[in-house]
């Protein structure tokens, strides 16, 4: 894959990363969106692809990226397609750590030791390059503002975004209401992206952990997602193959 582009996971982790404090936003729900990140770089690698509410190993060949190759490998161990919501609520906790220690490794943040309350030991993560973070930001602004159906790569972005909570982080404040509502909205514009938010608010809420039969009984309802806006169910493409199963 190289070191060309950056991936998913690595612009979603910058996106949270707050400039002022070095910390990340949204920590709880954002390793699950880097669950998620990864399973949309692998299918836009060409390794992985959707089938139905499920993800199959088409092509295991390592990208060559090791945080991407070691989910990889987990999948195709799998022996069988396994669905998005049990693969991103699965005991991969950490993820947040194992990402922040590869942005150091390749030189995107350095690490600030400290202490709380001048006795816990503390690590903080500050951007080497801030037009890093700035370019990425702009593009879900220019996404946001101008309308115009971004690429794949910012549209599943911003789908994650949503997923995780990032919105009110992003574009806080009453100010912010209708650039989150937007971000939201971006959601459809990559059917990839798309499923595996849904899935990240799933585990979010709960939904996974539900036995299948009760969520086929139960009728269809706005979906409560991290920023609080209701997102209704939707029934066309995948979306409607994993809302049947």
């Amino acid at each position: 894959m190289g070191r060309s582009r950056r991936t998913i996971p690595e612009e979603l982790l910058l996106l949270a990363l707050d400039p002022a404090t070095g910390t990340t936003a949204q920590p709880q729900s954002l390793d699950l969106g880097l669950a998620g990140a990864q399973l949309v770089e692998l299918a836009l690698a060409g390794r992985i692809a959707p089938d139905g509410d499920r993800i199959a190993v088409v092509m295991p060949r390592p990208t060559g990226d090791p945080t991407l190759d070691s989910a990889l490998e987990l999948l195709r161990r799998r022996g069988s397609p396994v669905r998005a919501v049990h693969w991103i609520g699965g005991p991969r906790l950490g993820l947040r750590q194992i990402y922040l220690a590869h942005l150091e490794r390749c030189g995107m943040v350095h690490a600030v030791a400290g202490q709380m309350c001048g006795v816990l030991p503390t690590t903080r993560y500050q951007a080497t390059d801030t037009d890093i973070s700035r370019e990425i930001r702009a593009r879900l602004d220019s996404a946001i503002r101008t309308g115009v159906p971004p690429d794949p790569r910012t549209a599943a972005l911003a789908a994650l975004a949503h997923a995780v909570g990032l919105g009110k982080h992003l574009y806080p404040g009453n100010e912010g209401r209708s650039s989150r509502s937007r971000l939201r909205d971006l959601i459809r514009h990559d059917p990839m992206g798309g499923l595996v938010a849904h899935a990240v608010m799933d585990v979010q809420n709960g939904v996974a952990a539900q036995p299948r039969r009760d969520r086929a009984q139960a009728p269809p309802a706005a979906r409560p997602t991290a920023s609080g806006v209701p997102l209704q169910p939707r029934r066309t493409g995948a979306m409607a193959r994993a809302a049947a199963h």
